[in-house]
């Protein structure tokens, strides 16, 4: 069986190791082994902080809407459980986007979910006492 050396594609799978480690720190921009283990950690890395970043903006959008509901005199859990009463389907995007540009758009939705919201003072009264024993 003849010897194959790889010669050409050898030599353009490792250029293109290269060329995406283009700027990293010391060898690992120079060396083929540095290069190749650098770029497969960046996309483990990548991979994994697409969906971080979604987790990321979810939690910011729910402090925003929490502080915009404060400001309402209610709490993000009455605003959120009054919207799904009311029959209000905005995202928390929009809610953030709303409380961040639109202030007054964002009362007049909360004042439509504290509507539905119960009182905070009739939720512990339904509250049956614990006994102690």
């Amino acid at each position: 069986m003849p010897r194959v050396k790889r010669g050409t594609k050898r030599r353009a799978r490792r250029k293109k190791y290269l060329k995406r480690t283009k700027g990293f720190f010391l060898t690992k921009s120079k060396l083929y082994q540095s290069a190749q283990e650098a770029a497969n950690r960046a996309d483990r890395y990548a991979f994994r902080d697409r969906r971080v970043k979604k987790r990321q903006y979810r939690r910011l959008w729910i402090q925003r809407i929490g502080a915009a509901a404060r400001q309402n005199g209610m709490t993000y859990g009455q605003l959120i459980h009054g919207l799904k009463a009311a029959g209000i389907s905005l995202d928390r995007k929009v809610l953030a986007d709303m409380a961040v540009k639109d202030a007054a758009g964002f009362a007049q939705i909360a004042e439509k979910a504290k509507a539905f919201a119960p009182s905070p003072k009739a939720a512990k009264a339904a509250k049956p006492a614990a006994k102690k024993a």
